[in-house]
């Protein structure tokens, strides 16, 4: 799918969609747990919608009961010759791996597109550790494993993905010994801590001293009512939207949120942008803006929207954390090098720093999403700011995380 993107203002009130990542945690806590839970806000990504049909696979029952509110009725009973698909989701084949391995059976995890290309090798190493056997192919989808798992004392490594960390705060608990995770180099730690926050409302509790868990075995999940919270990832394109001058207020968002990508607010104002809050509102005057120095180690899914309000920047900004890019649904850092190079902007990927060398303008060109949806959606608003069209090939891939993008970017036009 192709989209022509024109120069021009987007403006009025913004309603962020679910955060996917919030959403999948709680599908797959509430598959897990002893009674029907009650999801509110519930969104319709793809990821979501790949975490929903997995745990149906995994004996839930899902019954909808509006738009955006569900119920889930825990697994009882676990079917034989289990595949469970993740979709394109990392985060969902993460959690599902591990959570996998905690049940006495052969269950079969897979996925598609860029996941294919994922390296899957930290299964392969520590699940082992835990007494689960475990198969992939030289690394990579698919991967087979056969709990259940067993309690023990460990050191894993944290720097490829806070989410195989996620995943097994997920699992361990439902072993019947205790356990002890210790993490090295741990990056993205507040997901981590979104983790531990969801599996609470859910009546699994974990105890954390900095980069050490301890995790109580013979742990039983509890249905609840839960509330998914609004996309922080999602809310950055429109924020930075605000910055480059567009009359945008955002709305929905949770400013208590343990949402890693909240700390584009940082971003924002290490920019010389001014930030008001008012009621459920949030909106952004970019002024006075200026190049900016900012640490996105624990929150990489900014760096697409951040390269935009680099670009508007008269100057050379710096964001460090370049080197988590490398294993998303492209290989980002590439991917926004090539794509805005077309646009006018030059992008130097020096170590695990990103230099953009905003000079507060871009041409419009014919521009490709890689098929990674962040990737699609900072194009859309670099279009908006460019001198003349943008043409935006695999335009679709926002569906990923925010299916509704477009259509919310052309009503506001």
């Amino acid at each position: 799918m192709k989209r022509v993107i024109r120069p021009g203002l987007v403006s009025g009130t913004i309603q962020i969609p679910a955060s996917k990542s919030d959403s999948q945690r709680a599908i797959l806590c509430a598959a897990l747990a002893d009674g029907t839970s009650v999801l509110s806000g519930v969104g319709k990504s793809d990821d979501e919608q790949a975490m929903l049909k997995a745990i149906v696979e995994l004996g839930a029952k899902v019954t909808p009961i509006s738009d955006s509110k569900i119920e889930i009725t825990g697994t009882t009973h676990l079917p034989e010759n289990l595949e469970l698909s993740a979709g394109e989701s990392g985060l969902g084949l993460r959690l599902l791996t591990c959570v996998a391995s905690s049940f006495d059976r052969e269950i079969t995890l897979t996925g598609k597109g860029s996941l294919l290309s994922r390296p899957m090798n930290f299964f392969d190493e520590v699940l082992p550790e835990f007494g689960c056997a475990v198969s992939t192919n030289e690394g990579y989808l698919p991967i087979k494993v056969k709990g259940p798992l067993e309690g023990t004392d460990l050191e894993v490594d944290g720097s490829l993905s806070s989410q195989f960390i996620s995943g097994l705060l997920m699992a361990l608990p439902r072993s019947k010994r205790s356990s002890s995770l210790t993490v090295i180099d741990m990056k993205s730690g507040p997901y981590i801590q979104m983790t531990i926050s969801t599996l609470k409302q859910f009546g699994v509790l974990i105890e954390n001293e900095k980069t050490v868990f301890g995790i109580a075995g013979n742990q039983s999940y509890q249905a609840t009512a839960y509330g998914i919270e609004s996309d922080w990832s999602s809310a950055g394109y429109w924020l930075v939207a605000a910055a480059l001058g567009h009359p945008i207020a955002v709305s929905g968002l949770n400013m208590r949120s343990l949402q890693a990508d909240k700390a584009l607010l940082e971003a924002l104002m290490a920019a010389g942008c001014k930030i008001t809050f008012g009621g459920q509102l949030i909106q952004v005057d970019g002024s006075e803006i200026r190049p900016f120095e900012f640490d996105a180690t624990d929150c990489p899914d900014l760096f697409p929207a951040l390269v935009v309000l680099a670009a508007k920047c008269t100057g050379v900004s710096k964001i460090h954390g370049a080197k988590r890019l490398i294993h998303k649904e492209s290989n980002r850092g590439i991917a926004l090098q090539s794509e805005f190079a077309k646009m006018g902007l030059r992008i130097d990927l020096e170590d695990d720093f990103m230099l953009i060398h905003g000079s507060g303008k871009l041409q419009g060109a014919e521009v490709d999403s890689h098929h990674d949806h962040r990737i699609a959606m900072c194009l859309g608003i670099a279009g908006t700011i460019a001198t003349g069209e943008t043409v935006l090939t695999n335009a679709e891939s926002v569906a990923k995380s925010y299916p509704d993008f477009w259509k919310t970017f052309d009503s506001q036009n």
